[in-house]
């Protein structure tokens, strides 16, 4: 039987989604709430897996509306974004971003990332996810320094005529930290969640070598490296300062990335939420190479270097803001200059606790946290409808629903959390998908309706809070 304490919390968490201060755009379809998924046949992948785990958590949601999102978005990229094949009878998996025809190695791996706890539930599934693996592996050795690319090898991009080395199989070229650390994230979360090492062959460890040379190499303390990126472009997002090569930094430790994960070029280089996570991923590879390939040379180089990295970044990277106090700029350039702001992609200061780099009761990441959800934050947008961090590269007056996803994902606040999927369940637009973007005024006003990086990790999300908070889903929101 419930105890009082018990209903109290939860008809005080009730209390705070009926009041989360923001309108409800509507239920446009009635009490009936009918998949948006593709028929079964028309579908890229499935899994068995996956399917049990939707009606599991379905049945366990109170509110239909936000159990019909779950259902469209969780398989969103298996039901429409991956392409599986075998070569030599090892597994290949292409995996695009949605509306543009390209592997992000970024957002594969994060549309992939919450299905491998059912990895060893499902064999096929198993088998795809060591696909992605082995295709990211691919395009690393092709360019680690590209962030997306084609599954054809000899496909011309669109972005040929940028100026930097473009080679044929590239879809674009922006240098970003990220891109290299998201598939070190991948094949370490493969490896734990199945126990399966076969993907650490020496093809895969050449590309991570691969890999800490890049690094080596935008660190820049002997020269500016062999990248450098330019584009005739009318927005200044989109190409570099400095001839390609960026803005001018003091050569500390850090590593320098000319974009961010929002594809957007860094103002001062030293991206600092990037730095963080090569932190962990080094530390990541160095954990495979020692345990796996017993290879405590590399193991060491990669501890080595992680530890290097972290040691700049508090040295360099803990400033004062002039109203937060003391928090983690955006970006530095190691002379003392800084950006105060976050941005909703991820890696962002945000997601820290969710990347591993800190715990989310750090202090230091809290007073960060609370700056980046702030209006002292210059991309923190509020409107009618919600409020939450966004972007440049989309503008003012818009909140990426990643942002609000991550918010949740960081939150030990139940009252917050159930306002960021009020939010959420409130600005999809009648779609039963997450999208890129919305107007804090009128989420009808979106930007790409095919985004499978963010449905998915909504997806993620109520996993999450089905495993670990299941009575935030048990509540029916405004």
């Amino acid at each position: 039987m419930e105890t009082r304490r018990e209903f109290v919390k939860k008809m005080g968490i009730a209390s705070v989604a009926m009041a989360s201060g923001f309108p409800t755009i509507g239920n446009i379809f009635g009490p009936a709430f009918i998949s948006n998924r593709p028929p079964v046949n028309k579908r890229c992948f499935t899994s068995k897996a996956v399917e049990e785990t939707i009606t599991n958590v379905k049945n366990a949601m109170a509110d239909d509306e936000l159990a019909w999102m779950f259902e469209n978005c969780f398989p969103n990229t298996l039901d429409t974004t991956v392409t599986y094949t075998e070569k030599n009878g090892n597994p290949f998996t292409y995996v695009i971003t949605g509306d543009i025809d390209a592997m992000w190695l970024r957002d594969s791996s994060a549309q992939v990332w919450p299905y491998l706890p059912l990895a060893n539930k499902d064999e096929k599934l198993k088998n795809l996810l060591k696909g992605v693996v082995a295709k990211q592996t691919e395009f690393v050795l092709l360019d680690p320094y590209a962030n997306a690319f084609y599954n054809d090898p000899n496909r011309i991009s669109e972005w040929k005529d940028d100026l930097t080395t473009m080679k044929p199989g590239v879809h674009e070229r922006k240098w970003e930290i990220d891109s290299l650390c998201y598939v070190i994230r991948l094949a370490h979360g493969y490896w734990k969640s199945t126990g399966d090492t076969s993907v650490f062959d020496g093809t895969w460890q050449g590309a991570m070598k691969l890999v800490v040379k890049t690094f080596r190499e935008q660190q820049r303390k002997e020269n500016k490296g062999p990248y450098h990126f330019q584009r005739e472009a009318t927005s200044p997002t989109d190409t570099q300062f400095g001839r390609g090569y960026g803005n001018p930094t003091k050569k500390i430790g850090l590593i320098h990335s000319m974009f961010r994960p929002s594809d957007d070029s860094t103002i001062y280089p030293f991206l600092i939420s990037s730095n963080m996570f090569a932190v962990v991923s080094l530390i990541q590879l160095g954990e495979i190479f020692g345990e796996v390939m017993a290879d405590k040379e590399m193991e060491s180089e990669c501890t080595g270097f992680a530890n290097e990295i972290d040691q700049a970044i508090r040295e360099y990277a803990v400033l004062q803001h002039p109203v937060a106090g003391k928090i983690y700029p955006l970006e530095i350039d190691g002379f003392g200059n800084a950006l105060f702001m976050d941005d909703a992609n991820v890696p962002n200061l945000l997601s820290l606790p969710y990347l591993g780099y800190c715990k989310s009761t750090d202090p230091l990441y809290l007073n960060t946290r609370k700056f980046s959800l702030s209006p002292d934050n210059p991309w923190f947008n509020e409107g009618k409808y919600a409020r939450g961090i966004g972007g440049p590269h989309v503008g003012e007056n818009r909140i990426w629903p990643l942002g609000l996803v991550m918010q949740a994902l960081t939150s030990n606040d139940d009252q917050e959390i159930i306002n960021c999927l009020t939010t959420l369940k409130n600005t999809h637009a009648g779609t039963g998908f997450i999208h890129e973007s919305f107007n804090v005024d009128n989420p009808d006003e979106f930007s790409r309706s095919w985004f499978a990086w963010a449905n998915t990790i909504f997806g993620e999300l109520i996993l999450h809070l089905y495993y670990n908070k299941p009575e935030l889903l048990k509540i029916k929101l405004r």
